[in-house]
Protein backbone atom coordinates (compact mmCIF):
# COMPACT_ATOMS: atom_id res chain seq x y z
CA UNK A 1 0.00 0.00 0.00
CA UNK A 2 3.11 2.73 0.98
CA UNK A 3 4.77 2.13 -2.40
CA UNK A 4 1.51 3.28 -3.87
CA UNK A 5 1.45 6.45 -1.98
CA UNK A 6 2.54 9.73 -4.80
CA UNK A 7 3.82 12.60 -3.09
CA UNK A 8 3.27 15.70 -4.91
CA UNK A 9 5.04 19.13 -3.99
CA UNK A 10 3.51 22.39 -4.38
CA UNK A 11 5.20 25.48 -3.46
CA UNK A 12 3.37 28.82 -3.28
CA UNK A 13 3.81 32.17 -4.62
CA UNK A 14 2.52 34.54 -2.64
CA UNK A 15 4.06 32.73 0.57
CA UNK A 16 7.07 30.93 1.61
CA UNK A 17 5.08 27.64 2.14
CA UNK A 18 5.54 24.36 0.38
CA UNK A 19 3.38 21.60 0.67
CA UNK A 20 3.61 18.00 0.05
CA UNK A 21 0.43 16.20 -0.77
CA UNK A 22 0.07 12.10 -0.28
CA UNK A 23 -1.94 10.55 -3.56
CA UNK A 24 -3.92 7.28 -3.21
CA UNK A 25 -5.78 6.39 -6.37
CA UNK A 26 -6.45 10.09 -7.29
CA UNK A 27 -7.24 10.82 -3.40
CA UNK A 28 -5.56 12.91 -1.31
CA UNK A 29 -4.84 10.56 2.29
CA UNK A 30 -2.08 13.27 3.81
CA UNK A 31 -0.55 16.76 3.74
CA UNK A 32 2.02 17.99 5.46
CA UNK A 33 3.71 21.84 5.18
CA UNK A 34 7.21 23.96 5.76
CA UNK A 35 7.79 27.66 6.41
CA UNK A 36 10.83 29.58 4.62
CA UNK A 37 11.29 32.40 7.24
CA UNK A 38 14.23 34.95 7.28
CA UNK A 39 17.83 34.60 8.71
CA UNK A 40 18.06 30.86 7.08
CA UNK A 41 15.70 29.03 9.39
CA UNK A 42 12.21 26.61 8.06
CA UNK A 43 9.62 26.36 10.68
CA UNK A 44 8.31 22.53 9.73
CA UNK A 45 4.19 22.83 10.35
CA UNK A 46 1.30 20.69 10.57
CA UNK A 47 0.39 17.59 9.20
CA UNK A 48 -2.91 15.57 7.85
CA UNK A 49 -3.14 12.05 7.25
CA UNK A 50 -6.94 10.54 6.92
CA UNK A 51 -8.18 8.68 9.83
CA UNK A 52 -8.40 5.90 7.39
CA UNK A 53 -4.48 6.06 6.43
CA UNK A 54 -3.19 6.30 10.15
CA UNK A 55 -0.43 4.29 11.35
CA UNK A 56 0.60 2.90 7.97
CA UNK A 57 3.45 4.57 6.98
CA UNK A 58 1.77 7.61 5.49
CA UNK A 59 2.96 10.69 7.49
CA UNK A 60 6.46 8.74 7.90
CA UNK A 61 6.89 9.06 4.04
CA UNK A 62 5.51 12.94 3.91
CA UNK A 63 7.64 13.92 6.92
CA UNK A 64 11.00 11.97 5.07
CA UNK A 65 9.96 13.26 1.94
CA UNK A 66 9.90 16.85 3.04
CA UNK A 67 13.53 16.04 5.48
CA UNK A 68 15.48 15.25 2.60
CA UNK A 69 14.12 18.49 0.20
CA UNK A 70 14.71 20.46 3.28
CA UNK A 71 18.67 18.57 3.56
CA UNK A 72 19.47 19.53 -0.25
CA UNK A 73 17.85 22.58 -0.56
CA UNK A 74 18.51 24.35 2.79
CA UNK A 75 22.22 23.58 3.83
CA UNK A 76 23.29 25.79 7.03
CA UNK A 77 19.65 26.51 7.79
CA UNK A 78 18.06 25.94 11.18
CA UNK A 79 14.72 23.96 11.17
CA UNK A 80 12.30 23.73 14.00
CA UNK A 81 8.90 22.70 14.90
CA UNK A 82 6.05 22.28 17.46
CA UNK A 83 4.90 19.14 17.67
CA UNK A 84 2.81 16.49 19.51
CA UNK A 85 3.96 14.33 22.17
CA UNK A 86 2.73 11.36 19.48
CA UNK A 87 5.37 12.98 16.68
CA UNK A 88 8.06 13.67 18.95
CA UNK A 89 9.90 10.32 18.78
CA UNK A 90 10.39 11.05 15.17
CA UNK A 91 12.15 14.51 15.40
CA UNK A 92 14.28 13.42 18.25
CA UNK A 93 15.25 10.83 16.20
CA UNK A 94 16.21 13.10 13.05
CA UNK A 95 18.51 15.06 15.85
CA UNK A 96 16.27 17.86 16.88
CA UNK A 97 16.77 18.61 20.15
CA UNK A 98 13.58 18.72 22.28
CA UNK A 99 12.73 22.55 23.71
CA UNK A 100 10.45 23.31 26.69
CA UNK A 101 7.16 21.87 26.92
CA UNK A 102 3.98 23.96 26.09
CA UNK A 103 0.21 23.22 26.47
CA UNK A 104 -2.74 23.99 24.50
CA UNK A 105 -5.59 25.95 26.50
CA UNK A 106 -8.87 27.15 25.08
CA UNK A 107 -11.64 29.03 26.40
CA UNK A 108 -15.24 29.70 24.84
CA UNK A 109 -16.30 32.99 25.37
CA UNK A 110 -19.83 33.13 26.65
CA UNK A 111 -20.86 36.62 26.75
CA UNK A 112 -20.62 39.99 24.63
CA UNK A 113 -18.86 42.57 26.35
CA UNK A 114 -19.66 46.30 25.26
CA UNK A 115 -16.68 48.16 24.49
CA UNK A 116 -16.21 51.95 25.64
CA UNK A 117 -13.94 54.43 24.91
CA UNK A 118 -12.27 53.61 28.01
CA UNK A 119 -10.49 51.08 26.40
Amino acid sequence: MLEDIKIIHLKSNAQQLETWIAMLNGEIVGHIYMEREENERVKFLDAWVHEEHRLKGVFRKLWDTRWEYVKAKYPGHTVYAWCKPGSLPLLLEKGFTEGETCTYVEKVIEEKTILTDKI
